[in-house]
């Protein structure tokens, strides 16, 4: 008789020979090569995108820092290329202590800016992020107050009672936290009473196109009802059109963030000519 073989070894097999899951994983280390490389050589910025406040768009609540990889042409890659190859290696934890340390060099260097930095659950502990974000709290009496740290729902979901540790803890220092890309994710409300988020950023999934989709206008409303439940300042992320922003403002939200008020850039505004700051 034939051994019978084990599921997980059947999936295994099966994964071995079959050419997309080979061509991933192929990719996947290409990206990680290529972002160690990067990191190796110092090739890394923060590209900063203005949050405007929704009732005054001409005032810039603050600023987001996005993590972008110089290739060797000096072209931006976009975290979204690559953060999902490296978030569970180390290299990962190592692209949010650089996003960490540039974006306090920024909050030290400009004192009427505010800036959210965006972070994995993961990198919560880790020595070197822990010790990059102690030094550039002392640098700076203001900088707590000026810091917001993003972590997207789903990495927040992933380890729950060591977020909300780590948020209770650090709350007390001033810094803010801000809940990414909400909707998107699995939130488990029974944590999310427990959580001490300041801010919930709606997913751009539910903001496009906003204005003629009565879908979303209901998940959106309900989205900004159990933000202001808990206090949390609400933000619209992605949003490209006037008829979006005016949707959304209708709505109640309080900010809103996209290209319709500012792409992302490594030559913000504040570094030239600085914008009136909320």
């Amino acid at each position: 008789m034939g051994k019978v073989m084990h599921g997980d070894q059947q999936a295994a097999r099966l994964g071995k020979s079959n050419p997309l899951a080979i061509a991933i994983s192929a990719a996947d280390q290409q990206t990680l090569q290529m972002v160690t490389t990067a990191l190796q050589q110092r090739r890394l910025a923060l590209a900063y995108q203005p949050v405007v406040m929704a009732a005054d768009p001409a005032r810039t609540g603050f600023y987001e820092g996005l993590m972008r990889v110089m290739d060797t042409g000096g072209r931006a890659i976009p975290a979204k290329d690559f953060m999902p190859a490296v978030e569970a290696h180390e290299i990962g934890r190592q692209i949010d202590v650089a996003a960490l340390r540039m974006g306090l060099a920024a909050l030290a260097e400009h004192p009427g800016l505010r800036l959210s930095v965006n972070m994995s659950a993961r990198s919560i502990g880790h020595p070197d992020w822990m010790r990059a974000l102690l030094r550039g709290l002392d640098a700076s009496p203001t900088v707590a107050e000026r810091l917001i740290l993003e972590i997207t729902e789903s990495s927040a979901m992933t380890i729950p009672e060591l977020v909300i540790r780590f948020m209770r803890d650090l709350g007390g220092r001033g810094i803010a936290f801000a809940i990414d890309d909400f909707g998107a994710g699995y939130t488990a409300f029974r944590y999310f009473r427990e959580f001490d988020f300041d801010m919930v950023k709606i997913d751009g999934e539910f903001t496009r196109g906003i204005e003629a989709n009565p879908d979303n206008q209901a998940l959106v409303k309900a989205m900004l009802a159990v933000g202001k439940h808990f206090h949390m300042l609400t933000v619209a992320e992605m949003v490209e059109t006037a008829a979006e922003a005016d949707c959304l403002r209708a709505m109640g939200v309080d900010c809103l963030q996209g290209y319709a008020f500012g792409a992302p850039t490594v030559k913000p505004a504040f570094k030239q000519a600085p914008r009136r700051m909320a």
